[in-house]
């Protein structure tokens, strides 16, 4: 029976024809119970006003929502890995459910799902999650969004009832599925696999698809211009995405080419990090033994991944020369972003480049003199807002590593910035001692409870201080 609701569904992707996904049956879940419903994410989207038992209809059971006649499509792409090609991939553990109309901003939404089952991508897997990978990526999300960063929203966790066998965590292990919000799941990996098998019809298929949706600004273009002006853009967004991966401190864990999209959105979250402080060296990944995705190496890690989508549109152009210059403007726009990212964390107005360089720089040099005692969120809750939390700052239990060469450097750049909203450090959240945080212990401590005991009330508590620190720091993601 399929569920009501007040969104406004607009089925876009399947118009792409069958050689970019396949039909899908979601899997049967012996025992589903609702564990996690992300309600202002659903506002936006218009489906907050379902009850529980129309949302586990939709999201437990993948019943089609009212009006629509979607077929669930597992999508099809390859990519890199480690900069290993792979030819064998594609959606393994999910599938797009629907593609709806966010109500303020009018852009196209897909409700992608991961652990709901096999898919002619799962290849050897069971195409499930695990509960603690559903936990995980719903903290993460939230997290990120509070900081500033693009990207995709948990919308749904929802439990199995199934025990999953797993070689990287104690077995056997509680399974979930979840859905996440996510402006779109074409991938980078989504062009290279049509370009592998050479199909230049599809790639322009492709790329006209993505500039009706995506970027519309783009509309009035034609030829080459359009393929030229399309990469300038994602160029742009994904700049802005890794700059706001560094101004949070977080490490994704898993740059490959499938998993960056084109409207430049943070997503899928496996074995991601937040830095607990400054290291450049710092991986997310156990299984990463180079440091090729460490903390420092991710600006460039993005930009070879981008180099790969050139390669692509290379195939549907003659003159390369322009995609060499929209590939270049990288430098200029990441640099642009991470002022910007800083400044914004910060809580301050932007002044001139060099100006915003050097807060840039003073404040990484004074986290980096800092090591370990002076963790990386503390620095930008204590001064956020500039010069005028300093006698906050100093009041703290942190304020004797506020001292030295590189402190007294990093205040006399502060100086001159102004707070970008005067108000925002009156909130109670900056009363506090210490600002929200997502390291490592706190979030294995808050799995240990749901695993030992079934005790949510950790994970739901967290959720609601990150809620707290989203609304003081004021931060949009797509600004």
């Amino acid at each position: 029976m399929p569920v009501s609701s007040a969104f406004t569904p607009e089925s876009r992707f399947p118009s792409l024809g069958p050689e970019f996904a396949d039909p899908v049956r979601p899997a049967e879940f012996p025992a589903p119970a609702l564990r996690y419903r992300n309600d202002r994410a659903a506002g936006a989207l218009g489906l907050d006003s379902l009850d529980d038992a129309e949302w586990m209809a939709a999201f437990g059971r993948f019943e089609p929502l009212a009006d629509t006649d979607f077929t669930p499509l597992a999508k099809r792409y390859h990519g890199h890995q480690f900069r290993s090609y792979n030819a064998e991939l594609g959606d393994g553990r999910g599938f797009l459910f629907a593609q709806l109309r966010e109500d303020k901003t009018g852009r196209l939404i897909d409700l992608g799902t991961k652990g709901s089952g096999q898919t002619p991508w799962s290849r050897n897997g069971d195409g499930r999650l695990t509960l603690k990978g559903a936990v995980r990526e719903a903290l993460a999300s939230e997290m990120l969004e509070a900081l500033g960063v693009p990207t995709g929203r948990t919308l749904s966790v929802v439990e199995t009832g199934e025990a999953l066998v797993r070689h990287d965590e104690p077995s056997p292990t509680r399974g979930a599925v979840l859905v996440r919000s996510l402006w779109s799941h074409i991938r980078f990996g989504t062009f290279q696999r049509h370009a592998y098998f050479d199909r230049r019809d599809l790639l322009a298929r492709l790329i006209d698809h993505v500039v009706e949706i995506y970027y519309p600004r783009l509309a009035d273009t034609r030829g080459e211009e359009r393929v030229v002006t399309l990469l300038h853009a994602i160029v742009g967004r994904s700049a802005r995405l890794v700059a706001r991966w560094m101004a949070a401190g977080f490490v994704h864990g898993v740059l490959n080419t499938d998993n960056l999209n084109i409207t430049g959105e943070s997503f899928d979250y496996g074995p991601y990090r937040f830095l607990p402080w400054y290291e450049p060296g710092f991986t997310a990944a156990y299984f990463d033994e180079t440091g090729l995705y460490a903390y420092g190496r991710q600006p460039e890690a993005v930009f070879w991944n981008l180099q790969q989508l050139a390669a692509c549109f290379a195939l549907v152009v003659e003159d390369h020369a322009p995609l060499i210059d929209a590939l270049n403007s990288y430098s200029d726009a990441y640099h642009d972003a991470l002022r910007d990212a800083f400044t914004a964390r910060l809580g301050l107005k932007r002044r001139t480049p060099d100006e915003d360089t050097a807060l840039t720089v003073s404040a990484l040099h004074l986290l980096q003199t800092g090591g370990e005692a002076l963790r990386w969120e503390p620095l930008f809750f204590d001064w956020f807002g500039g010069k005028t939390s300093e006698p906050r700052a100093m009041a703290s239990a942190r304020a004797p590593l506020y001292a030295g060469e590189a402190f007294e450097a990093f205040r006399a750049v502060l100086e001159p910035y102004e707070p970008a909203n005067p108000l925002a450090v009156v909130k109670p959240y900056f009363r506090r001692a210490d600002p929200e945080e997502m390291l490592y212990p706190e979030i294995e401590a808050i799995w240990a409870d749901i695993a030992e005991r079934d005790d949510w009330s950790a994970f739901h508590a967290k959720l609601a201080r990150v809620e707290t620190a989203r609304k003081a720091y004021g931060l949009d993601p797509w600004v």
